[in-house]
């Protein structure tokens, strides 16, 4: 907590509830066992407007919230026993995303394209390679997975979603250097004030 400023914790608990909200736009909309949510465009936000330590830390004390029992997880859900989840991982992964997208563009001095397009490509391999390798492994594991459950099926879930993460990435790559240049004007003037 050494060195936050009070702008670094408001931002962070709105980046947190941001997530919640995200989570649960759509709470019965599913593919697989996977809900459809816009967590994935506030991880990417959160990284890229607060950068890797503060993006990251606002995507676990949305995590731990949650985990308390807080029904912010997707279809409004919460409690410890969530871990256990097979849709756990993405959660998990969300906190990378955030983490390696504050490091790739807003800890740039001057972040180009080639940033931005990386960094999202990035984004969705994190989320994609730790949630569904937790949710393969909780189904065969402690989850009842569907008969002929394989890693393959696993995948093929998630192509299902990879249009709709293609999209939210790009938009929250096009939105991030218009919020990120209209929040330091914010701050600055109120620095000035």
């Amino acid at each position: 907590m050494k060195g936050l400023k009070t702008q670094d914790l408001v931002l962070c608990g709105l980046f947190a509830a941001l997530m919640g909200i995200g989570a649960n736009l759509s709470p019965f909309l599913m593919i697989g066992s996977v809900p459809i949510t816009l967590q994935l465009l506030f991880a990417i936000l959160a990284g890229g407007i607060l950068g890797s330590r503060i993006g990251s830390m606002a995507m676990l004390v949305y995590m731990f919230i949650g985990l308390i029992g807080v029904p912010v997880f997707a279809q409004f859900k919460g409690g410890p026993a969530q871990i256990l989840s097979p849709t756990f991982g993405f959660i998990l992964s969300f906190v990378l995303v955030a983490f390696v997208t504050g490091k790739l563009v807003a800890e740039q001095r001057k972040a180009t394209r080639n940033h931005y397009i990386f960094a999202g490509f990035l984004s969705i391999l994190c989320n994609y390679f730790i949630g569904t390798n937790w949710m393969y492994l909780s189904l065969k594991l402690w989850a009842d997975a569907p008969k002929g459950f394989s890693y393959s099926m696993a995948w093929g879930w998630m192509a299902a979603y990879l249009p709709l993460d293609l999209a939210v990435t790009f938009v929250s790559f096009a939105l991030l250097p218009k919020l990120q240049r209209s929040l330091k004007k914010s701050f600055t003037l109120r620095a000035d004030i």
